[in-house]
């Protein structure tokens, strides 16, 4: 969501915050902006819209400090605007402060401090926090020990990083709950709220844990609890290259991420299938494997399409672990105070590795005794941080809102899971471990033939790109699939569109069936295709118009009005090729709709608000 970046040192800080901003400007945003600290003066440009905008109204000559801070905001509280847009400006104009998360105990600070005189002009909850940084600066009389003492009186979640006119030498960062990096250069410091922002500066990164705050000079920065305890943290090295995070020749982060799925699928499953012993090595599990032998039970929580996933994996696991598995959307998980052992093991799903929703499942699940395991894709993520355990699904960086790649490689990670913890548990032969290790080796290939035909799809998306809904059917392993087509159309090209079991549709959803109507069927052949061949001739009867998706023609010539044809493999590891059609699909409606693919309205690529 919402992105940060800072910098102190001896170069011109504008290019670096743009630059920065530029680079978060996947997360999702709809406002952005800046404070230099310039000749002991704090120079602020707010601007509602893209960064571009911020750019243009920020000319060099007026913001050519050393020291500044910059702000995307995706909006909480109060409309986007220039005057909601971070940073916030405090009473007496010495303090800037931009902040990510949540402040909910705003209504009361605002309250006390409007009593002392105190005015307000926009509607954050944010401004709340910089007039309480200014307040406590009169007590303190310094900036680092008033920002301090403003979070602890703060109820909620916050990424912020803080500069102050009086004090031009230095920012002020702190985290709870809300990602936050601080970057190591020479001579120079950088905060993010996320490495892409400083990679092309620094790839030494150290990671603010919750309730924990640093002070950034350009040749030292300390670290220490809001409770003021000094601590020591570790330097780490990030390893992704900066054209993982540039389209490389693509119309959009979108169609490049689509296309590179054969090599994250090779990715994810590097040196981890032993396909001679039918089974997976996964180093990251190791030390959990009497838990993952043991379980009685495993709950996967996650959110979107993370939660997608995690259905699939459900399948896989009753299917050859024989083990119970529940499902939970991690933003209702932790609020209906589900029933959780200590026998219990808990998956946790993420892209970003810091969802608000699932972190605060982790959380939960915790402190009821479960055992918690993360599968995520950015390295040192706070999921990753916080698990006992958990595997890496090795995407590269997943700039596009709407997750392609990572969605593929978190279905490879859940096949191996299910691969070892079935052999570790014998629910599964050697043989049968050496059949799936085999087709799974040869998905990166098969998913090569799909994007050859990529073509045929924008035909398709061409004659229904001006539809108003559609409906998206699938059974078994294919069901998740079918949600997950339907919320990347709607993600993206904003047509309402509705995943649905295939068996489903009669009790409901075929009352809108009509001419108008595309139902897109995903049509492999698997255990259940007899029964989805009869519920297309249902849909056809009403004269709804039929995308399929096949592995042959044979039934389905004479009832679909097109059909995208994708190679067989196990039913288990269908739903990996199944879905790259249906993401170009909504790729290709959405661009023929003139829709904004990369950062469609409304939404935020890690969202780090409950």
């Amino acid at each position: 969501m919402c992105g940060i970046v800072g910098y102190v040192g001896t170069r011109t800080a504008l290019p670096m915050l743009i630059d920065g901003l530029k680079r978060l400007e996947y997360r999702g945003y709809d406002s952005s902006g800046i404070a230099v600290l310039r000749g002991g003066e704090l120079k602020v440009q707010k601007k509602v819209g893209k960064v571009s905008e911020l750019e243009r109204t920020a000319p060099p000559d007026r913001y050519d400090g050393a020291v500044g801070i910059g702000h995307t905001r995706w909006a909480t509280h109060g409309e986007p605007s220039d005057v909601n847009a971070h940073p916030h400006v405090s009473h007496d104009g010495t303090v800037a402060l931009i902040h990510n998360g949540i402040i909910e105990n705003y209504r009361s600070i605002r309250a006390k401090l409007e009593k002392l005189g105190y005015v307000f002009v926009s509607a954050t909850d944010t401004e709340a926090l910089v007039h309480l940084v200014q307040e406590m600066k009169k007590v303190t009389g310094d900036l680092e020990t008033a920002v301090r003492l403003a979070l602890r009186q703060v109820d909620g979640t916050y990424g912020v990083a803080v500069v102050s006119s009086q004090e031009p030498d230095r920012i002020i960062v702190a985290r709870k709950g809300s990602p936050l990096i601080i970057g190591v250069g020479e001579g120079e410091h950088f905060a993010a709220s996320d490495a892409a922002a400083i990679v092309p500066y620094t790839r030494h990164v150290v990671y603010l844990e919750d309730g924990e705050m640093a002070v950034l000079t350009k040749d030292r920065f300390e670290t220490k609890t809001i409770d003021n305890v000094d601590i020591v943290k570790q330097v780490h090295q990030v390893t992704f290259d900066i054209g993982e995070i540039e389209k490389g020749g693509y119309d959009h982060f979108m169609l490049k991420e689509i296309m590179e799925q054969p090599e994250t699928l090779r990715n994810a499953m590097r040196g981890r299938v032993l396909a001679a012993e039918g089974t997976a090595k996964l180093s990251g599990l190791r030390d959990v494997m009497l838990l993952l032998e043991s379980a009685q039970r495993m709950i996967i929580t996650a959110c979107g399409t993370s939660w997608h996933a995690g259905l699939v994996g459900e399948y896989m696991l009753e299917q050859y672990a024989k083990v119970p598995v529940e499902v939970e959307y991690a933003s209702e998980f932790r609020y209906r105070n589900p029933i959780v052992r200590p026998t219990d093991l808990l998956f946790l799903i993420s892209q970003s590795g810091e969802t608000a929703d699932t972190l605060a499942a982790l959380r939960e699940a915790k402190t009821k005794g479960a055992s918690v395991l993360g599968i995520c894709n950015v390295v040192g993520s706070t999921i990753a941080r916080e698990s006992q355990g958990g595997v890496y699904i090795h995407a590269g960086p997943e700039i596009g809102v709407a997750s392609t790649k990572a969605f593929t490689s978190q279905l490879v990670v859940l096949s191996l899971i299910t691969l070892l913890v079935s052999r570790q548990r014998g629910t599964m032969t050697a043989e049968q471990g050496r059949i799936v290790s085999e087709e799974m080796l040869a998905l990166p290939e098969k998913a090569e033939a799909i994007l050859r035909n990529a073509d045929a799809v924008r035909a398709i998306a061409q004659e229904f790109k001006d539809t108003s809904n559609f409906l998206y059917l699938g059974r078994g392993y294919n069901f998740p699939v079918a949600l997950e087509g339907a919320l990347k159309l709607k993600e993206i090209s904003y047509i309402h569109a509705e995943g649905y079991p295939a068996a489903e549709m009669k009790h409901g959803p075929i009352a809108l069936i009509d001419e108008n109507m595309p139902v897109v069927v995903i049509a492999t052949k698997d255990s259940t295709y007899d029964k989805v061949i009869s519920n297309i001739q249902e849909v056809k009867a009403r004269k709804g118009r039929v995308i399929a998706i096949a592995n042959e023609t044979d039934h389905l010539k004479d009832l679909a009005d097109h059909i995208i044809l994708v190679p067989q493999t196990a039913d288990m590891l269908s739903p990996i090729l199944n879905v790259i059609p249906l993401q170009l699909l909504a790729y290709h409606i959405a661009v023929l709709r003139g829709c904004n693919v990369d950062q469609p309205r409304n939404l935020a690529k890690s969202v780090t608000v409950e």
